[in-house]
């Protein structure tokens, strides 16, 4: 599409299916939907919000005749980037379609299986599901930001809750367009729902079917056989991570080179029992062995285990500490209204002249430190006795099997363990969770000191005994900064480092890649590439057969944002 005149016809032609309120062509309010929620940014011709899946199909028809690239965005809460544009060097305008309006969760087989339309959330699903004892596949980590279900199965993300692994589905419904640019609906939803895409869409959207139309095939709904692959703790190969060929099918691990309406996953019941144990050390070999241990030897595997090193559990306390009070004070759903105001805010302050840059986030740091301490008394306690964190969550059984292992572990190796009360293990989970914006604020608040930040979460080896890493001479002296926290059943870590100032962050970035490829290490390990990551030639290779013309998502995992792979 080239000039000014093509471009209105364009913009006319998506007002025409979502009305002129629903199509943003303003710089500033497309922003939100323009710059990621962590890394990324670019310039989009125009966002639109459908209100139902039969428009999503009428906009996409309209971009397809129009020639123009299409991403698709849900909550826009990826960490890589991987949802919005990013640069300038595109070949064609593009649009984002913006799919947070069509929210509806469908329930079949009483609720042991859900339909998540495209921009449902898991925190929604988690209320849907509350009434049944089932919740979804995941529950902390991305979820408590207002992540979405469909952009979860996209990026084969979460894992971090250990009997499930990370998000995959074979049933889903989703538009895909052919190397001669035709565009055509898939639905591998394993429901009847008509013949014609209108039909089909309006069908799903209404939820106009029923137990007739809901057939069973034999596809998976959830990755039912990571129980068993994480337990394997001799292998050399990493449990999950993003280019795993296993859980690259379809919608799952796509990353946008599909438009997907609607994905079909399974639920799960709700513990009767649970119980968080919160472990201690200063020997990161005791946690490579309860890891062994657990995993081969216990009836019942944890339901999560999250690892948080002292520096992080410092960082953590001092830079996530608002973000903490607002999610115990008013709940994980009040977070997407928070990062909204948040926006606003900044908005606002950029064209206030003597106001600094991402005003909102300082203001909420000088606002935490007027807040006591939010930790309880035995968190703090350990924190001054260990380097090493791990908060292990068990149910059913697998409570009473822990505890006597505990007991036994710890008459006779470094470190101890206490049972958290429901407050204690509440907050500790809590407290890991916000370790992960803990760096950029900690960057920001010291940005005339400090250099650039890099984050990376890198899969390691289930093999792996020496987990926690020691970098040589020559690249620890370049960082000022580093923050480890992770699921450490799993061997999935989120390594976070900010540089000393004046440093190569790329340079520095490919010396630690290179010791991860030593090792037999996989990165992303669940963030998916972004635009962050290079994709590697298989996952390359998948994107490519899933979009031979790249109009979907162009640019994903570094590859050509030009039309036809170019």
């Amino acid at each position: 599409m080239t000039g000014n005149s093509q471009q209105l016809s364009l913009i006319q032609a998506l007002k025409s299916v979502v009305g002129g309120s629903y199509t943003l062509t303003d710089n500033v309010k497309k922003q939100a939907y323009t710059k990621g929620f962590r890394f990324g940014s670019g310039e989009a011709i125009a966002v639109v919000r459908p209100e139902t899946l039969l428009e999503i199909w009428q906009v996409l028809k309209v971009c397809v005749e129009a020639d123009v690239a299409v991403i698709m965005q849900a909550a826009n809460t990826g960490l890589t980037g991987g949802s919005t544009p990013n640069g300038k060097d595109y070949d064609r305008p593009i649009v984002i379609i913006s799919t947070m309006r069509i929210d509806s969760i469908h329930l079949i087989d009483n609720a042991k299986q859900i339909i998540g339309l495209a921009g449902s959330t898991l925190f929604g699903l988690e209320d849907v599901l509350a009434p049944y004892g089932r919740e979804p596949h995941s529950v902390i980590g991305s979820s408590c930001i207002g992540a979405s279900i469909v952009g979860g199965i996209c990026n084969n993300s979460g894992g971090a809750l250990v009997q499930r692994g990370p998000a995959y589905t074979e049933l889903s419904i989703y538009a895909q367009i052919d190397d001669a640019g035709n565009l055509s609906l898939v639905n591998n939803l394993g429901i009847e729902l008509g013949d014609t895409p209108e039909e089909i869409l309006t069908n799903l959207h209404q939820k106009n079917f029923t137990d007739k139309n809901v057939g069973f095939p034999s596809k998976r709904a959830s990755d039912n056989e990571y129980h068993e692959r994480v337990r394997q703790i001799d292998e050399d190969t990493p449990s999950r991570y993003n280019n795993d060929g296993r859980r690259l099918y379809e919608s799952s691990g796509c990353a946008g080179k599909l438009a997907v309406f609607a994905v079909r996953m399974d639920t799960f019941p709700i513990p009767k029992k649970q119980q968080v144990f919160y472990v201690g050390t200063n020997d990161p070999g005791v946690l490579a062995q309860i890891r062994r241990d657990i995993l081969s030897n216990f009836k019942s595997l944890p339901v999560s285990g999250e690892y948080l090193h002292r520096d992080c559990y410092d960082a953590s306390k001092k830079y996530g500490k608002d973000s903490f009070l607002v999610i115990s004070k008013l709940g994980s759903k009040y977070m997407p209204k928070m990062f909204a105001i948040k926006r606003t805010v900044d908005r606002i302050a950029d064209n206030i002249k003597f106001l600094p840059s991402k005003f909102s986030d300082r203001m909420m740091q000088y606002f935490s430190y007027l807040w006591p301490n939010h930790l309880p008394k035995r968190m703090e306690q350990y924190r001054d006795r260990y380097q090493h964190h791990w908060i292990i969550e068990m149910s059913n059984e697998g409570v009473d099997e822990a505890k006597q292992y505990f007991d036994n572990f710890f008459a006779s190796n470094e470190g101890s363990y206490f049972e958290c009360t429901e407050d204690e293990g509440n907050k500790a989970i809590l407290h890991r969770f916000v370790a992960g914006g803990a760096i950029g604020r900690n960057q920001l608040m010291k940005s005339k000191d400090l250099g650039s930040i890099m984050t990376i979460d890198v899969a390691f080896p289930r093999n792996e005994k020496d987990w926690f890493e020691t970098l040589p001479p020559e690249l620890d002296e370049l960082i000022a900064v580093k923050l480890y926290y992770g699921h450490l059943f799993c061997h999935v870590m989120h390594q976070n480092y900010i540089l000393k100032k004046g440093v190569d962050a790329k340079a520095v970035k490919e010396k630690i890649l290179a010791t991860f490829d030593a090792r037999g290490a996989e990165y992303p390990a669940e963030h998916n590439v972004g635009h962050e990551y290079f994709a590697k030639e298989d996952l390359k290779g998948f994107y490519k057969s899933l979009d031979p013309t790249n109009s979907f998502n162009p640019g994903i995992g570094k590859t050509s944002k030009l039309k036809h792979w170019q």
